[in-house]
């Protein structure tokens, strides 16, 4: 019986990326449709009261030492590989559908972020990478002063 791979949710991804792309995003546009690798892992994109933004990625089953992060140029970019399990072997296998193996996100950043200050954690499986704005880009109140 042949092992069949089943990725339900690829199409999905790929129409979501579409409609990302038409109407734009304020913040962040995914521009890695053409860098995937064999399965995309899912983000979420929000800023904070405080006015950062936030990237959180799911995933899970992977070991830090997979995962690389890296800013340049404006882009962020979320790449790594999920290893297939080496203890059970392919053949003992019924049906598999989880996804392995490469993948490759970049994301082009608002220039008001300050990149130096750039943090990413990965803990219980999901990537935060946590992107501040720069201190003049932040909003700030200020006070009217009433003349006479």
């Amino acid at each position: 019986m042949p092992i069949v791979k089943v990725d339900p949710f690829r199409e999905f991804a790929a129409m979501q990326d579409r409609m990302n792309r038409l109407f734009g995003n304020v913040y962040l546009r995914d521009e890695d449709t053409g860098f995937r690798g064999t399965w995309v892992p899912a983000v979420d994109i929000f800023e904070t009261e405080g006015h950062d933004l936030v990237v959180r990625a799911e995933l899970p089953g992977m070991d830090r030492e997979n995962i690389d992060v890296t800013v340049e140029n404006g882009t962020l970019v979320l790449k790594g590989e999920k290893k297939f399990d080496a203890a059970v072997k392919e053949e003992q296998y019924r049906r598999i559908e989880r996804a392995y193996g490469t993948f490759h996100r970049s994301f082009t950043l608002p220039n008001t972020v300050d990149t130096p200050k750039v943090r990413a954690d990965f803990k219980h499986g999901v990537l935060t990478v946590k992107l501040p704005f720069r201190e003049e880009a932040k909003p700030r109140t200020i006070n009217v002063e009433v003349s006479a």
